[in-house]
């Protein structure tokens, strides 16, 4: 199997239970705060990488950009916290169909803190997905709701998180990343759990046990497709999450996608697709150039 082959499998693996994730954090919230799921999913998380953290002997820890570590997992928590509680507000196709806009956010942080240069193709994918985002809201037609605004400050947190990772995955093991997510991330939501906290029920904790699962093999798969591949490559397959997204709604909480939400995503799959039928050209073409200096 190529990289390029694995990566994507890795993909589709990470979209699925990323999904999967996020409904059952919907269903948990039905008698919980997001503060307490919040804190529970990432404490349990933690719980589940413990043992390999003693089989290691903390030698997991061991990198050297542990204050980048910090700031990301600093960000990562409001990303989170806020994107679990719009699960409770938006449907969850809006939800992921909303998450569509990351990859224009990534490419124009990729600009400013990579110094990547914007092409002529990166301007017009942008365009693009700034016009599905519309059709999608329909401002001034339809009211942003407060878990639409959620929606999309998380996005945008979320895309500065996935800057960093890339940034990460140069030095550190998948594991290693999580980890320190898991570790630091327990610890910054313990501060807000303690003013807000809940006890859950039976049903609601054994949403988050699956939530915590499902989210572990969610970021091993995420992190370790950023590691042998380019980040645009990876942004097209987020669209399945949207055809996932909407089974679990129409089966499980009775939600029926509008037409404007898939014309939309539609609309921003086509951005995201321009975007890296252009980054893989210009990655084999760059190899090629370095084939004909070295020959």
């Amino acid at each position: 199997m190529s990289k390029n082959v694995f990566a994507i499998s890795l993909i589709f693996i990470s979209i699925f239970f990323g999904t999967t994730m996020g409904t059952l954090m919907k269903l948990a919230q039905n008698d919980l705060n997001v503060y307490t799921a919040g804190f529970l999913r990432f404490f349990l998380g933690f719980l589940i990488v413990l043992p390999y953290i003693l089989k290691t002997k903390f030698k997991v820890y061991q990198t050297p950009n542990l204050k980048i570590h910090l700031i990301r997992s600093s960000l990562n928590l409001p990303a989170m916290l806020l994107g679990f509680a719009a699960l409770s507000l938006v449907p969850l196709e809006k939800i992921s169909a909303l998450h569509f806009i990351v990859p224009f956010i990534v490419t124009i942080l990729a600009v400013v803190f990579l110094k990547e240069k914007i092409r002529y193709y990166r301007i017009s994918a942008l365009i693009i997905g700034f016009i599905g985002m519309l059709i999608i809201l329909r401002p001034g037609i339809i009211d942003i709701s407060i878990g639409i605004q959620m929606t999309l400050i998380s996005s945008f947190i979320w895309a500065v998180v996935i800057i960093i990772t890339k940034k990460l995955t140069k030095d550190d093991s998948s594991i290693t990343i999580l980890t320190y997510q898991y570790t630091f991330m327990t610890i910054l939501s313990f501060f807000t759990v303690i003013l807000f906290w809940q006890t859950p029920s039976l049903i609601s904790f054994f949403y988050l046990l699956l939530a915590a699962i499902s989210g572990t093999i969610l970021h091993i798969a995420l992190n370790h497709a950023y590691k042998l591949v380019d980040v645009s490559m990876t942004q097209p397959f987020s669209f399945v999450g949207l055809i996932i997204a909407s089974l679990y709604g129409y089966f499980i909480f009775d939600e029926k996608p509008d037409l404007y939400t898939w014309i939309g995503a539609l609309i921003i799959f086509v951005g995201v697709t321009l975007i890296t039928i252009r980054e893989i050209k210009l990655n084999k073409d760059l190899i090629k150039s370095k084939i004909n200096i070295n020959s």
